[in-house]
């Protein structure tokens, strides 16, 4: 749900990690500008601001996307999961684990986008080989490590989830 205010802010209405919000956001501010600077979650990075190095990232009605990209008005009535929303109160997700172990994170700011990224993997394929792992994430741009850990991190999350099914 949107509408549009006397003052010029639409309000918009969404679900975000399984809770109902409603936001008041400027046309032109982007999904990520709403979730960092609206609703505090920072989780989210601010990269490139085009699109290119999926910091981003967050799953919206079951598509990768990088919220960079998405004007937040268009996140009304949408279903959204951000980094915020993968660990569950029983603990954290296999990938967050995953990263851990397996030292897949430097700095930690493209972590959050690799990890929604990667999640977004393992909800359509929970059995990815390499090559899909790597195709997967080539969206994603990291400084600071090299993609090995990561991908690695990846398969061996894929392992823990199906091991859980």
């Amino acid at each position: 749900m949107a509408t549009e205010l006397k003052s010029g802010k639409v309000h918009v209405q969404a679900t975000i990690n399984g809770e109902i919000v409603d936001v008041l956001a400027e046309p032109r501010e982007s999904l990520l500008e709403v979730l960092r600077d609206h609703l505090e979650l920072t989780g989210a990075k601010e990269g490139c601001n085009n699109g290119n190095c999926g910091a981003c990232n967050v799953i919206m009605d079951g598509r990768l996307v990088n919220s960079c990209c998405v004007l937040g008005v268009e996140a009304a009535g949408a279903t959204i999961e951000t980094i915020e929303g993968v660990a569950s109160p029983a603990g954290l997700h296999p990938l967050q684990d995953a990263f851990l172990e397996n030292a897949a994170l430097q700095c930690g700011v493209c972590t959050p986008g690799f990890i929604v990224a990667a999640k977004a993997l393992l909800d359509e394929n929970p059995n990815p080989t390499e090559y899909d792992v790597r195709w997967w994430l080539a969206g994603n741009l990291c400084r600071c490590t090299g993609y090995d850990k990561i991908v690695r991190a990846v398969l061996d999350a894929a392992e823990r989830v199906r091991a859980e099914a």
